[in-house]
């Protein structure tokens, strides 16, 4: 499991460029920061997704694939999305941090979590045959 959660993390530190990007982007686009937030935190799950599909969790049968995108949607999802609203609103208007800086505190917080998600309910069928 400790290779995983590797995995888990080098997917997730790109994941956290491709957010950050996004949000830069979509904030000098002018797009009001909670959308903006919302969305830079679904293209990351987008990317998440595909790099624990074909690395992290590698080995699954297609079939799965569609229920495995499902429960990421739902599960990391909500947790990611949900917390980096949250949390980067509280920072910025709260704290006064920067958008960048409040967003990585944010993603930063529910990592722990959603490697638990992912490993136990997402990706189960693979973690179980593991063991």
């Amino acid at each position: 499991m400790i290779g995983r959660f590797l995995k888990f993390n080098v997917v997730g530190m790109a994941g956290v460029l491709v957010q950050l990007g996004a949000l830069w982007m979509l904030a000098r686009a002018r797009m009001p920061q909670v959308p903006a937030t919302f969305l830079a935190v679904e293209t990351s799950l987008l990317h998440n997704f595909f790099w624990h599909e074909i690395w992290t969790w590698r080995g699954a049968s297609a079939d799965g694939r569609l229920r495995r995108f499902t429960r990421f949607q739902v599960a990391n999802g909500t947790v990611s999305i949900a917390s980096n609203v949250f949390f980067t609103w509280i920072l910025t208007r709260w704290l006064g941090w920067p958008l960048l800086v409040s967003n990585l505190a944010a993603i930063g917080a529910t990592g722990l979590v959603n490697f638990a998600i992912a490993h136990y309910w997402v990706f189960e069928q693979r973690a179980a045959s593991e063991r």
